[in-house]
């Protein structure tokens, strides 16, 4: 069986140290078809469907595999269709049995399992035994669990005979020849050292991520450096690989295009189809894309960034523009109108004890900054506000470059030292990519002459875009070069983080960036009487808006720390604005914020 080696040497790279107390799962959420929250007339049926579904080029393993393995308990891997890690259901799955943000691609005859960005961010509570779905929202999974679980079918193959002989014949067919399984066993070796590799360096065993949160700044940055620009035929550079302990809560993504900056820490840049590919190519690096560039003389920019790179640019771009089309949920209850016009009157309320500021201040619609005509962003404001440091402290983090050691993509920036950041390592491998798969990278004299690398990169990338609905503006290489940077050092050490407008906020429990506040209700409450520990699960409190307090999908516990280790990435401190409000003001605007 022919079977495809970018595939099979790809290993995981995935926007706390909370100490997590976590078990196997008890059971499936509620089987009857969950309502659909209204999210919009823009959000259809068939836009939902394609979200669930678009292969972004994410490469696990060929389907026949995954298929094949068995849980330590016997049972098939792919049982419950992984509801056990609170992974959705997918009817409409091109293969039986996958779940919602799990795909199949066809890689030289085979089948391939990947994920797309649905399997992240997509949602369902539960209240009074209902189950309501929430698209774009923060998932509810336990992607550790998965992932260590999946290391450990694919060990127990490779290293019980009598494993192995159960998994070729499910592969291969029964009586398979002796080269057919030796084969089979060098292939599924080949895969398992970059991913065990990267898995037994990066998972967090005493403080798991748990349901709801992934170090996914950790894992890309792992990923890429650890396991993708070491030298043939391994790639990997192990000891780039660093522990993953700064888990944060999986962002909602209805509003991600026309936010002015993405990512917990604002380092993405938004407000064009350049910079939407640039913030997309990252994640799908590091959800099991096959990524390794090599040394090329023959290529302008020295490095092939290309030939051996999975990463479906067609299908990046459109799940942008399905991404645009999910609108914030509304809110499925009875809403107090009078309560929420007075919750209103709060939300922009000035407030002498935060230097008369208002909630609105930060989290309100304002114009982001301009970076096209045609595409307005809305401003994000970078800000400390007290809550944990922890991921703001991992964007330092070095790592030695390997073959890209001197790369450079634009003149003036300085090229990668053998040892550099591994944030500009992502950013090399990011604007490579994108500037060689839309601009021929071999020109003659005559091409070059004729049209400047911009227009080279403007027509291409329009040609595919035109393609899709909702083109917006294109972007061009200046918006490329600015689509990673870093900021400066501050003389005062500042660890600040978005502050998003809150549109549909009262579905993406637990809050703040690395999810240790439970509530909306909790988040009102002053740092030192905050829980200092509660479950983690789909159901849903209505009331205090957001974590009810018995949850029975998992058996997990989030324990966090006070304002005096901020740094421990568990710190419930921070965001104190409102928590001096009233009793009534909390209460009226608690339900403002159900109305958003």
């Amino acid at each position: 069986m022919k079977k495809n080696k970018n595939v099979l040497r790809s290993g995981f790279l995935a926007s706390t140290t909370f100490a997590m107390t976590l078990i196997t799962p008890l059971h499936s959420m509620a089987a009857s078809s969950p309502v659909m929250i209204d999210q919009g007339k823009n959000w259809t049926d068939t836009a939902r469907e394609k979200f669930y579904t678009q292969d972004q080029g994410s490469r696990i393993m060929p389907l026949k595999w995954i298929n094949a393995l068995k849980q330590s308990n016997g049972d098939s891997f792919m049982a419950d269709s992984l509801s056990r890690y609170g992974y959705l259901p997918n009817t409409k799955s091109e293969a039986p049995g996958l779940p919602i943000g799990f795909t199949v691609a066809d890689e030289h005859g085979d089948k391939i399992i990947g994920l797309t960005c649905s399997a992240c961010h997509s949602r369902q509570i539960e209240v009074s035994g209902i189950s309501y779905r929430i698209d774009g929202g923060p998932a509810i999974t336990d992607i550790q669990s998965f992932m260590s679980d999946l290391d450990i079918a694919v060990n127990t193959v490779i290293s019980d005979p009598a494993a192995f002989e159960k998994f070729a014949i499910s592969v291969l067919g029964t009586s398979p020849k002796q080269q057919d399984k030796d084969k089979l066993r060098t292939d599924l070796t080949t895969w398992f050292l970059p991913y065990n590799t990267i898995m037994k360096a990066s998972l967090p065993t005493d403080s798991p991520w748990g349901p709801s949160r992934l170090d996914a700044v950790s894992m890309i940055f792992n990923r890429v450096s650890g396991l993708d620009i070491g030298v043939a035929p391994n790639h990997m550079i192990p000891e780039n690989i660093k522990r993953a302990d700064v888990p944060a809560r999986y962002p909602f993504i209805w509003n991600a295009p026309i936010q002015d900056t993405t990512q917990w820490p604002g380092f993405a840049p938004n407000g064009n189809r350049i910079f939407g590919l640039s913030r997309n190519l990252g994640e799908v690096f590091g959800v099991f894309a096959v990524f390794h560039p090599k040394k090329d003389e023959s290529r302008l920019l020295k490095i092939n960034y290309v030939d051996n790179n999975s990463a479906n640019f067609h299908g990046l771009n459109k799940l942008e523009s399905l991404v645009k089309k999910i609108g914030p949920p509304k809110w499925p209850w009875k809403l107090d109108t009078a309560l929420a016009a007075e919750g209103q009157k709060v939300f922009n309320k000035k407030d002498p004890a935060e230097e008369n500021e208002s909630c609105a201040d930060c989290h309100g619609i304002k114009d982001g900054k301009t970076r096209s005509l045609t595409h307005k962003t809305w401003a994000t404001p970078i800000l400390d506000v007290g809550t944990d440091s922890r991921e703001v402290n991992l964007l330092s983090s070095q790592v030695k470059t390997g073959i890209l050691e001197g790369a450079v993509i634009f003149p003036g920036k300085p090229p990668l030292k053998a040892i550099d950041s591994a944030f500009s390592v992502l950013g090399t491998v990011v604007e490579g990519s994108i500037l060689q798969h839309y601009l021929p990278v071999e020109l003659t004299a005559q091409e070059q002459n004729q049209r400047s690398k911009l227009d080279l990169l403007k027509s291409k990338f329009k040609a595919e875009v035109e393609k899709l609905e909702d083109l917006g503006d294109l972007g061009g290489l200046d918006d490329l070069k600015e689509a990673f940077q870093m900021k400066a050092p501050t003389a005062t050490p500042s660890f600040p983080y978005e502050s998003r407008v809150l549109q549909g906020i009262w579905a993406v429990a637990p809050y703040l960036h690395n999810g240790s506040i439970p509530t909306l209700t909790e988040l009102l409450t002053p740092a030192e009487k905050r829980v200092s520990e509660f479950k983690v699960g789909p159901a849903y409190d209505p009331d205090k808006v957001g974590l009810a307090i018995e949850q029975t999908k998992f058996n997990a516990t989030l324990k966090t720390t006070d304002c005096t280790k901020r740094d421990s990435g568990n710190s419930r401190c921070g965001h104190d604005y409102g928590t001096t409000f009233t009793d009534k003001e909390k209460k009226a605007l608690l339900e403002y914020l159900k109305s958003l």
